[in-house]
């Protein structure tokens, strides 16, 4: 872990993160393999309302985690929303997914965010082990009305 560099991500990372999109894609939704997509990291790293962060071990990215600055109505401050966060397989359980997390923590401090949350997936016991030991739970229950279904599948 010591010598992973967390930084945001720009156009030109893009080669670099379509292979961890698609292999993300591919853990999460089963089936045959995605094939990367660079037309996509590119969109995903132009977008104007997420931001993405990459770990790198020397010139390999190795994880990568997508969030959003959002607002929060009743206080008035704003909130990080992590959206998703992936390391790979060969490179877990070396604190990489924690440094991620870390690493937007440094940034919602730098931000005034009044917290951090993420939504995650209970089958992903791995995950959920890691989040159980460096957060607590909401209060709040998600729900979702799928718009399209068949992108939801």
């Amino acid at each position: 872990m010591s010598n992973t560099e967390i930084k945001t991500l720009v156009q030109a990372d893009a080669h670099k993160l379509a292979p961890l999109i698609a292999e993300n894609a591919q853990a999460l939704k089963r089936g045959a393999p995605r094939r990367p997509d660079e037309y996509y990291a590119e969109k995903i790293l132009a977008d104007r309302a997420a931001e993405v962060v990459g770990a790198f071990q020397g010139a390999q990215l190795v994880g990568f985690a997508v969030y959003f600055d959002l607002p929060e109505l009743i206080t008035g401050l704003r909130i990080g929303q992590l959206e998703d966060i992936y390391v790979l397989p060969t490179f877990r359980n070396q604190g990489i997914g924690r440094k991620l997390i870390e690493s937007l923590e440094t940034e919602g401090k730098r931000r005034g965010w009044l917290h951090l949350r993420w939504l995650v997936p209970g089958k992903n016991a791995p995950a959920v082990a890691l989040y159980e030991k460096i957060a607590e739970p909401d209060q709040a229950k998600s729900f979702i009305i799928r718009i399209d279904r068949a992108a939801g599948e």
